[in-house]
């Protein structure tokens, strides 16, 4: 009797042991992940770009946009998370709310942001140091180009968000709030 009740036991501890490895390697749903770059920020004479995120609200209720910045090195700069309500449009500054605040100092001119569209608590966003990514956030971006400074518009592209890039966001983002006493957060601009 003994060894049947520990077979049991054992054979139920192996068994959600399996769920929970099954549950951190399970990759987030599609349509989480936005990527897209901003040129010529913070250059003298040229216009301030922007970014626009919407939630369409096929989640059922609101987002929140994590955002994560990156410099030309592929160090991330900033992180934050910004609520989107159902059909709400928040606008970000690429000069004034990605790229003012630099965990190192070094205002940034070039690089690349990715945006993860996340559960929010309720009209609040946790930090993005915590995802649960959730379909749905949408997003372009005014790019400013090189030779005169000529403005483009583009939707943001869709990327494939994978647990092992899910993992990295959020452990560089831990690092960016625990060591930058308050540097390297991005803000959230104008809407909602």
């Amino acid at each position: 009797m003994r060894r049947i009740t520990m077979l049991v036991v054992c054979t139920l501890a192996l068994a959600l042991c399996a769920g929970f490895a099954a549950a951190a390697t399970t990759p987030p749903p599609a349509d989480t992940l936005k990527v897209d770059y901003f040129a010529n920020a913070n250059t003298a004479g040229a216009p301030d770009a922007t970014v626009r995120i919407t939630n369409p609200g096929t989640a059922g209720g609101g987002l929140c946009a994590a955002v994560y910045v990156f410099d030309v090195y592929q160090e991330m700069s900033e992180c934050c998370s910004c609520y989107v309500s159902p059909d709400g449009l928040r606008t970000l500054s690429v000069n004034t709310d990605l790229t003012s605040n630099p965990l190192t100092g070094v205002i940034l001119n070039n690089g690349v942001f990715k945006i993860v569209s996340t559960k929010s608590n309720g009209t609040t966003c946790p930090n993005p140091t915590s995802l649960s990514p959730t379909a749905a956030v949408r997003a372009w971006a005014t790019h400013i180009q090189n030779s005169n400074f000529t403005i483009t518009e583009d939707v943001s592209p869709d990327a494939t968000l994978s647990v092992t890039e899910q993992n990295r966001l959020q452990t560089e983002c831990v690092a960016i709030h625990t060591d930058g006493s308050g540097r390297g957060v991005c803000s959230c601009g104008t809407g909602d």
